[in-house]
């Protein structure tokens, strides 16, 4: 089957689903030059990020987890979000309820919705965030989430009960939120067609996202650059740039 021929096919399952849920994955930020999670790292000052991103390293020596993490978020500051984040963006806004669901933390799915939307409200674009996003902050005590700021010469502490602040992420060794997956389940359980982009599929729980869809018996598009596990069970696989394809199917 041609290219224009799935996109097609693709496009009416898209004008006929009455709710769309949309799963992201690293593929759909490596088109804004966001680098993948080891390759950000590689060997920074001769730590691999997998030695940095854990609740241990935060509790050992804080200072220069907290120096990686503030590098990380000085990479990100460089990035955009490319025609495939703004696509989804748009789409959700029209739709006018969230259905966005990405594995990323860059937050690049909550600029779109935001410079998408204008003088509107984003809320409808904005995406749930199973990993957390780098560009927050969490208190270790509280819980109380703040904007990064940048890191200064004191640690960054908590400006309701002084607790150390760490960025909002997911860290090595965690779980994810219990409440924040189920929203996602709820969202999947319930959704027509699950759009899933740039993510490899083989990362759980957030590869049983679009699963739930088809228990439920919805649709599945998987938009990749090549093929994944979900790639068989898809009723459209569109291969190819997030950035190309999304505008194409969702405009």
């Amino acid at each position: 089957m041609s290219a224009s021929v799935d996109i097609e096919r693709a496009r009416r399952l898209v004008g006929k689903a009455p709710r769309v849920v949309a799963l992201t994955g690293a593929g759909i930020s490596a088109e804004s030059g966001v680098p993948t999670f080891r390759d950000a790292g590689g060997l920074w000052r001769n730590y691999r990020p997998e030695e940095l991103a854990t609740p241990q390293a935060f509790a050992r020596d804080p200072r220069t987890a907290w120096e990686w993490y503030d590098w990380r978020r000085s990479v990100l500051a460089g990035c955009a979000p490319n025609p495939g984040h703004r696509a989804l963006a748009r789409f959700f806004l029209r739709r006018g309820a969230a259905g966005l669901v990405t594995q990323n933390v860059d937050g690049l799915h909550t600029r779109a919705a935001v410079e998408e939307a204008g003088e509107g409200p984003p809320e409808a674009a904005l995406p749930i965030e199973l990993h957390g996003a780098v560009g927050r902050d969490r208190c270790n005590r509280c819980e109380t989430r703040f904007p990064a700021e940048p890191l200064g010469d004191a640690l960054p502490r908590c400006d309701s009960c002084g607790g150390l602040r760490r960025p909002d992420v997911v860290l090595f060794g965690e779980s994810l939120d219990g409440e924040v997956l189920a929203r996602a389940y709820s969202l999947a359980e319930r959704a027509d067609l699950c759009l899933v982009v740039g993510t490899s599929a083989v990362v759980y729980p957030a590869a049983a996202v679009p699963l739930a869809t088809l228990e439920a018996g919805g649709s599945l598009i998987e938009v990749n650059l090549e093929d994944t596990p979900l790639t068989r069970s898809a009723t459209v696989a569109l291969r190819g740039a997030a950035g190309e394809v999304l505008p194409a199917l969702l405009d």
